[in-house]
């Protein structure tokens, strides 16, 4: 089963996860120092929590899939379609070791395709082929994304 994933950037882990908690009934998955998952069954959702600073903005977003197979699948229908991917490389980050494709959205939001092939103690992004650190979760830096207020209040729009 696939399912999407969604990691938000918050700034109390400790009240993000007992809200999360509540929120979709379901108890946390995955706790590490300045980071939490859940495995949600319904609606099927991978939520990751990354603590630090930009509490409430969208660190990436990403589809957890099976199998490395349907990695590469992805990677290749997204570069057929034209999208420019980050190849696929096998990492160490979160937590865990995954193998991974990235590309980013036409407003430069992350989005990840990966599978989980481990567990891990490191936070910080490795690709295992070269050693090379990178931030974590997202291949680059971007410009973080709000979520909740809207930035004009009077605007008045919803979704």
């Amino acid at each position: 089963m696939s399912r999407v994933q969604l990691a938000l950037n918050v700034s109390d882990l400790d009240a993000a996860v007992e809200f999360y908690s509540k929120l979709f009934n379901t108890p946390v998955n995955k706790r590490k120092p300045g980071y939490a998952n859940f495995a949600i069954a319904e609606p099927p959702l991978k939520l990751v929590l990354i603590e630090g600073e930009g509490g409430g903005t969208l660190n990436h977003l990403g589809v957890e899939v099976e199998t490395a197979d349907e990695v590469e699948a992805a990677e290749r229908r997204l570069s057929n379609d034209g999208l420019a991917t980050t190849g696929i490389d096998d990492t160490m980050c979160c937590y865990a070791l995954k193998t991974e494709t990235w590309v980013s959205d036409p407003d430069g939001a992350p989005w990840e395709f990966y599978v989980k092939t481990g567990d891990a103690e490191q936070m910080t992004n490795t690709i295992l082929a070269d050693g090379e650190n990178a931030q974590c979760c997202a291949p680059a830096a971007s410009a973080p994304v709000s979520i909740g207020a809207a930035s004009d209040a009077g605007s008045g729009g919803c979704c």
